[in-house]
């Protein structure tokens, strides 16, 4: 009698068999493969270069737009008690010392130049983790990457820009911090510049001490970036133009969604890990020997759970603008790409 079902050791085969690699049979289909697997390459790579581009640009709108916030939000965190009564008496103090131009702008010569290659390798790597998991994970017939999967992939484009968000936010918050300090008559800052913070910084305590609160920013941006991406891609959804009757796409989004998006993408960015960056800020700024633990306790004694959160209002403020203003540089720079390359 024969069977309708195939044997256990047919199964087997066939499973073994659909784990192995195609092997063409004649030097067309080899050529056609090789063809094939090239313009993949070249394709993804384009997609990477863009996506790096895109990003030093949306990183240049972000410091123009919200340094300003940035600062406020720094001197809150790093003052002694007692010193500003709120995010407006910074402002105040900030312009009547240094003028509107110094008083707010202090400190941005290294975010600019780091910023640029910063968000560059943020939105390439999240570029590269969408690769990644494609690659390793199931992916819904649509090709559409689920909420999890989109805040993998952002998770990890925080890695690789540790790298550069460490010296260059040490170096930022420690020229923030000294603008704040009142000098004598005729005393000058201990700092000159951007540069010359990195050559104390090394002269003192070698590489180790230009890269200090390392751990601190990868803790912080890790999660932070996931929840930046997943929350971009998630309203950028919501907000898509849909046929009423399939449910499918059937517009482009606007820029105002588009800044809506990205909007939202950086309040979702800083509400879980705000603690994590007040830490960072008052690590990167201590004089000597300090530790993430020293710090956590001193900040704990100091003021208990609210002494995590100074400077919480100006960081949000400064999330809407210059997040609304990243992700809209971004999408016009890639509008841009796309109508010169493609």
């Amino acid at each position: 009698m024969s069977s309708t079902t195939s044997s256990p050791g047919a199964k087997i085969q066939q499973a073994v068999t659909d784990k192995l690699p195609h092997l063409p049979e004649t030097k067309e289909e080899l050529k056609a493969e090789i063809k094939a697997e090239a313009k993949a390459a070249a394709s993804a790579g384009a997609s990477q270069l863009r996506s790096f581009v895109a990003g030093g640009f949306g990183g240049v709108c972000a410091v123009l737009v919200g340094h300003p916030f940035d600062l406020v939000k720094v001197r809150l965190q790093t003052a002694e008690k007692g010193v500003y009564t709120g995010a407006i008496d910074v402002v105040k103090k900030s312009i009547a010392k240094d003028g509107l131009r110094r008083g707010l702008y202090a400190g941005v010569s290294a975010p600019l130049v780091g910023v640029t290659p910063m968000f560059a390798v943020s939105f390439w790597g999240y570029d590269l983790g969408k690769q990644i998991v494609r690659a390793t994970s199931t992916v819904a017939p649509d090709g559409n990457l689920s909420i999890a999967q989109i805040s993998a992939a952002g998770f990890f484009s925080a890695i690789p820009m540790t790298a550069i968000t460490a010296p260059f936010e040490r170096v930022k918050v420690i020229l923030q911090v000294q603008g704040q300090q009142q000098l004598a008559p005729g005393q000058k800052p201990k700092y000159s510049g951007g540069m010359d913070v990195v050559r104390q910084l090394y002269k003192e305590g070698g590489v180790r001490s230009v890269f200090r609160g390392s751990v601190a920013t990868l803790a912080r941006d890790g999660p932070g970036s996931a929840a930046y991406f997943a929350a971009y891609e998630y309203i950028k959804k919501a907000l898509t133009p849909k046929d009423p009757v399939t449910g499918e796409a059937s517009g482009k989004l606007s820029l105002g969604a588009i800044t809506v998006a990205g909007a939202g993408a950086g309040v979702a960015m800083w509400i879980p890990v705000f603690p994590i960056d007040t830490v960072k800020s008052r690590l990167q700024t201590a004089e000597g020997n300090v530790t993430i633990g020293g710090v956590v306790k001193q900040l704990y004694r100091a003021g208990g759970y609210k002494a995590f959160f100074p400077g919480f209002a100006p960081a949000l403020a400064r999330a809407v603008p210059a997040n609304a203003a990243t992700f809209l540089g971004v999408e016009l720079a890639h509008q841009a790409m796309n109508k010169a390359f493609n």
